[in-house]
């Protein structure tokens, strides 16, 4: 079995199952332990345990439950299960790069299950969030998380290919996980992986295809102060690779997790010829 699904290890994932089984949520910090369970709960816990092992169905995708900052999302194998570092930042209202009092549009790019977007939804109340995806069954999902936090006012899910279908607006924040999956990688992931859609990781030879399309576009969507943060992974050094002068500022977190970037508006204005 892999792990990486929201989990590392292997107790902390039979932990989840059992749990679940019981019907007491993972996020809650006093659990009864020495509880005896029935056989009836026994029985649904080895259920759940069996279906993981014989299938190599990620957890979440059998419980139907992810965790992100700190939020409980509905998540089943038309999204990705999240686990994106971008959640440290998030938590931390982006205070290390920007002003947070500054931010009041938001533009999460490849938002699939619409965990980013959602979370920035509860960190900066003021704002307006959009969320966009090419997927419509990503979209689905979205809406039911959406309905889920009560954020419909707020975020607003938007079908489009990268920026194509995007209104002509200026955001003081994009954020994105998008796809950063390099061809090889795809060949040589594990089981769990292979259940998630492949529109959310795969993105061609280099795995840059995506990423490309978003540095090209960001700097006409940007505010004048605006800040680009994206997430991609294993491709980061492919990414200095290509744009060996453009001056993306890595990010370092706490909780584990690397491969996000961040440009300014100014840096994508003074580069835009290399892109």
């Amino acid at each position: 079995l892999t792990y990486g699904h929201g989990t590392d290890n292997p107790f902390d994932e039979a932990a989840w199952i059992v749990l679940h089984a019981v019907g007491i949520s993972p996020d809650v910090i006093e659990v009864d332990y020495a509880r005896v369970l029935t056989e009836s709960e026994i029985a649904a816990a080895k259920k759940y345990l069996l279906e993981r092992v014989e299938t190599r169905l990620p957890t979440a995708y059998l419980t139907h439950q992810a965790w992100f900052a700190g939020l409980e999302f509905y998540v089943d194998p038309r999204v990705l299960v999240p686990r994106s570092p971008l959640a440290e930042l998030i938590l931390d209202a982006f205070s290390s790069v920007t002003d947070p009092q500054g931010i009041t549009r938001i533009l999460d790019m490849c938002t699939g299950s619409g965990c980013i977007a959602i979370a920035c939804a509860y960190v900066f109340a003021e704002a307006d969030v959009d969320a966009v995806d090419l997927s419509a069954d990503a979209l689905d999902v979205a809406k039911i998380n959406v309905k889920k936090h009560q954020v419909e006012g707020q975020v607003n899910l938007i079908k489009s290919d990268v920026f194509d279908q995007v209104p002509r607006q200026h955001y003081d924040l994009i954020l994105s996980n998008p796809p950063y999956v390099d061809a090889s990688e795809m060949q040589a992931l594990a089981d769990e992986y292979r259940h998630e859609p492949s529109l959310g990781l795969a993105a061609g030879e280099d795995g840059l295809e995506i990423v490309v399309k978003i540095l090209r576009q960001a700097c006409d969507y940007l505010s004048e102060e605006g800040l680009l943060i994206v997430e991609v992974g294993n491709s980061a050094e492919a990414l200095e690779a290509r744009f060996p002068n453009i001056p993306f500022q890595w990010f370092e977190f706490q909780s584990g997790g690397e491969g996000v970037f961040m440009l300014t508006a100014e840096d994508l204005r003074k580069h835009a010829a290399q892109i």
